[in-house]
C-alpha cells in the first residue's frame, strides 16, 4: 500500500512558505511604485516643455523640442544650453497645458547647462536641487520629461556609475558626470533626474546612440555652481591664457632627466598673439606638467585648473622645452564671454 501523507504534507508546507514569499514581493513592488508615484507626484508638475524657434514656421524654419525643470517660483527654469541654442524665440509649456514666454538669462556651453526665466509666470510649481555629492550607486532615481514630443513621460532606474566626464559642445569636458540606465531620449535633454526624496539630483543632458541603458546628467551641485555664476555675472567666469594643445605622452628619458613622475602632459600648439601665454615666453611644442601645484597630465587637467579662482593672479608653470624643465610665470586673465548668434 503506498502512503501519501509525506507528499501531501510538502506540498501543504511549500504552499505555505510561498505565501509569505509572494506577499513579500507584493510589498517591494508597492514600495517601488509607492517611491516613484510620490517623485512623480511632487516634481512632475515643475517639469516644463521648452520650445523654440518661431510660433508660425515655415518649411524652411524647424524649431527645437526639449526639456526644463522650475527651481523657483518666480519662473527661473533649468534646462540644456543645446536646447535652446541660439533661439531668440522660447516658450515654455506646463503640463496643464498653460503656454508662456521666456528669455535666456545665460548659457554655459562647457557644462551644457542654460537658465531662462519665464515671461509672464509667478507662483510656479518648483523642485529644489538637491546635494549630488551625496549619491550612491545603485540609487533609486526617475527622469521626467518629454521624449520624441510624449509629454510628462516618467522613467525609472538607477544611479549606474558616478563622475564621469563627457565632452561638451565647446570642447571642454563636463567633470563629475552622473551615468543612470533610467530610460532617455532626444526631448528628456534639460529634464530632471530625480531622487526618491523627490530632489533634483542632475540635469539630463547626453544619451549614446546605439547603446541600451547608458544615459548621462550633469550633477546638481554643478548646476548650482553655473545658475549661481549666471545669476550674479550674466555667465560662468573661467580663466583664459590663450593657448590651444593635445594631450601627449613625455618621453621617459625626458622625464627622468627633468625629474619629473609625469607620463602625460599638455603639448601646446599653437599660442595666440598678445595672450597671457604668448606674454609669459610660452612657445609651441612645451608641454605642461604643472600649473600653480597642480600635476597637469593633459589638456583636460590644464582647462580644469584654469577656473575662476585662478583670474587675475600669477601662477608658477612647469613646461617641458625640448626635453629641459623651465619654470615661468602666467598671468591669467578672465575669458571674455562667447556672444550666443
Amino acid at each position: 500500500m503506498l502512503d501519501f501523507t509525506s507528499d501531501i504534507a510538502d506540498d501543504r508546507l511549500s504552499s505555505r512558505t510561498a505565501e509569505p514569499a509572494r506577499d513579500n514581493d507584493r510589498v517591494l513592488l508597492d514600495a517601488y511604485s509607492n517611491a516613484v508615484i510620490d517623485v512623480t507626484e511632487r516634481v512632475g508638475p515643475a517639469v516644463v516643455r521648452v520650445e523654440t524657434g518661431p510660433k508660425v514656421r515655415s518649411a524652411r524654419e524647424r524649431g527645437g523640442l526639449g526639456s526644463g525643470i522650475v527651481i523657483s517660483p518666480d519662473g527661473l527654469v533649468l534646462t540644456n544650453s543645446h536646447v535652446v541654442g541660439s533661439s531668440k524665440e522660447i516658450r515654455l509649456r506646463d503640463t496643464e497645458g498653460f503656454v508662456t514666454d521666456a528669455h535666456v538669462l545665460g548659457v554655459d556651453p562647457d557644462t551644457d547647462l542654460a537658465l531662462l526665466r519665464a515671461d509672464g509666470a509667478r507662483d510656479l510649481r518648483y523642485a529644489s536641487l538637491g546635494n549630488s555629492k551625496s549619491l550612491r550607486r545603485g540609487q533609486l532615481v526617475v527622469a521626467i520629461g518629454n521624449p520624441l514630443g510624449f509629454e510628462s513621460t516618467v522613467t525609472a532606474g538607477v544611479v549606474s556609475a558616478l563622475g564621469r566626464s563627457i565632452r561638451s559642445v565647446s570642447g571642454r569636458t563636463i567633470e563629475d558626470v552622473i551615468q543612470t540606465d533610467a530610460a532617455l531620449n532626444p526631448g528628456n535633454s534639460g529634464g530632471p533626474l530625480v531622487s526618491s526624496a523627490a530632489e533634483v539630483i542632475g540635469i539630463n543632458t547626453a544619451i549614446i546612440n546605439g547603446a541600451q541603458g547608458i544615459c548621462f546628467a550633469v550633477a546638481s551641485n554643478t548646476a548650482q555652481f553655473v545658475l549661481s555664476e549666471i545669476i550674479r555675472h550674466g555667465y560662468v567666469r573661467r580663466a583664459y591664457i590663450g593657448v590651444a594643445g593635445q594631450t601627449a605622452p613625455i618621453p621617459r628619458r625626458h622625464a627622468v632627466v627633468a625629474g619629473v613622475d609625469n607620463k602625460m602632459g599638455a603639448l601646446l600648439a599653437q599660442i595666440e598673439p598678445d595672450s597671457p601665454a604668448a606674454k609669459a615666453g610660452l612657445l609651441p611644442g612645451d608641454v605642461v606638467i604643472k600649473l600653480d601645484g597642480i600635476e597637469i597630465n593633459g589638456v583636460d587637467d590644464l582647462i580644469r585648473a584654469l577656473d575662476r579662482d585662478r583670474i587675475g593672479r600669477t601662477l608658477a608653470m612647469d613646461v617641458l622645452r625640448l626635453g629641459r624643465l623651465r619654470a615661468i610665470d602666467i598671468h591669467p586673465v578672465e575669458r571674455k564671454q562667447v556672444a550666443r548668434n
